[in-house]
Parts: C-alpha cells; structure tokens; sequence
C-alpha cells in the first residue's frame, strides 16, 4: 500500500499549490490513499466546509487538523457531517468530530487514520500517547487492518520522537505536524514504522511559517503590535511523504520525503 500524506496547507497559497501539485504526485507515486493536514486552509486560520469540498473534489481521502480545528466557528457544527474531516482524538469529551477513520478503496485495502495532538508547549489535552493506544488496542497490522497512520500534530520534536519510538512496530507510519518546517529525519525506525518529525507546510516559503515576512519581523524587533498578520501569497511548495507498506505485515518498507514547487522545490 502506498500512503500520501501532506502537510499543513496555509491558506491560499497553499490550496492552489495542492490543486497543482495532486495530479503530479497521483501520476509520480499511484498512492492508494491520500491524507492532508488542512487546519491552516482558511486564511491561516482553520478550514471550512467549501474547502473540504474542493480537497475531497481534488482527491483527498482524509483531512486531519490541529489546534486550529475550531477557528472557523462554522466547522463546530458541521464537522459531525462529515467523517473525513478529523480533528484530535485526544480532545477532552464532548468535542465534536471524530479523531480516527477507518477507510476502505476499490482494491480491498483498509487503512486506519489517527489524528493526534502533543501537549508540550500545547493546551493541556487527554495524553495523546494512552488516547492513540487504547484507540488501536483492538487492531493488528496485516490481521484485521492494513496499515494505521497517525498524525501527531505537536511542537516539540522530542515529543514527536518518544511518541514515534513508543508506537514502532505497533503502527505503519507517523508524521508530525505543526511547526511548518519539513525535518530531514524521514526513515523507518527498528520495528517496522515509518516516521517524519514534521512534513512541513504546504504554503509559501518566502515567509515567516506562511505569514508574510515583513510583518512577522516587525513583531520580533519591536516586542509590540502591528499589523494583524497576512498570509504570504507567492508560489508555495508542497510538502509531505509518501509511505510504502508490506501487504503481508502492514509495516512500512520505505518513506519517501518530497517537496514540489516554491522555493523549497526537492522531488
């Protein structure tokens, strides 16, 4: 099973590039299932039920989020309709939405998605360690699933890493989001699970983490307010990973890091 996951999308920018770059990445790795972090689709702040649309529309099978899941305040109510669109599993309860999904495609091939969030330097959320594990404890890799994926949508590195460690072997690939910047790291770690610190953003690199970068120095050298930050709008790059699974064990084989377009351009 190939599995295509793509970072954080940024606004604008960032759409227009996934809708460029989809056709190139189907043509380049005929993934079997494709899943896109879009918490930052909507001006930087969130996504919206017409976002959705378009991602699904395009291709994507699933969309995970993060800590900006609520942003746009329309997503509280319509998140319940709409089972691809995850926010973090280990919200407190009563949070709508789902945090997993569990998908099938025209080959047979069942995937299970998790979409998790870290604490360090984050709200102080259930333990996304304990949520994910007692949400798998019923799955086995090549028994009754195919392959697990998690989004684990964090800060800290070290987090992402304990958390990658903890689960090797027992899931078929974990990617990190959040920070916008793709980590070099992507490998398969000594049990079987392929791991990516963080993916990066799916947005325009000229910039301050997709924020135009003029405002975002002000910011820093005067230590007051200015203007309310802007979404960078040049060419963006896509980043993310494409991992590949044993049919038989559901364990990864290889993990491929890719960014297209931008001035992060690396296939």
């Amino acid at each position: 099973m190939k599995i295509i996951f793509i970072g954080d999308v940024y606004a604008r920018a960032g759409r227009e590039a996934l809708s460029r770059q989809l056709p190139v990445i189907k043509e380049t790795y005929d993934p079997d299932f494709i899943i896109v972090n879009g918490e930052n689709a909507a001006h930087g702040h969130g996504i919206t039920k017409k976002i959705c649309e378009e991602m699904f529309t395009a291709g994507v099978d699933c969309i995970t989020t993060g800590d900006h899941v609520w942003d746009q305040r329309e997503m509280i109510a319509q998140i319940e309709n709409e089972p691809r669109l995850l926010r973090p599993i280990n919200l407190p309860a009563g949070a709508p939405g789902k945090g997993s999904l569990q998908l099938s495609n025209s080959k047979g091939q069942n995937i299970y998605i998790v979409n998790a969030m870290g604490r360090t330097f984050m709200a102080p959320i259930d333990c996304p360690f304990r949520r994910v594990e007692q949400e798998i404890r019923n799955l086995k890799l090549g028994q009754n699933i195919d392959a697990i994926f998690v989004d684990f949508h964090a800060e800290a590195t070290s987090e992402k890493m304990a958390f990658g460690h903890y689960f090797d072997g027992k899931i078929s690939g974990v990617v990190g989001t959040h920070t916008h910047i793709p980590t070099a790291d992507a490998h398969i770690m000594k049990k079987g699970t392929a791991y990516q610190t963080d993916a990066g953003m799916t947005g325009d690199y000229d910039s301050v983490i997709g924020r135009r970068k003029d405002i975002s120095i002000f910011g820093f050298l005067r230590q007051m307010p200015g203007e309310k930050p802007q979404p960078a709008t040049g060419e963006a790059s896509v980043c993310g990973a494409c991992i590949e699974t044993n049919d038989a064990t559901g364990l990864a084989v290889s993990i491929q890091s890719f960014r297209l377009g931008g001035v992060l351009d690396h296939p």
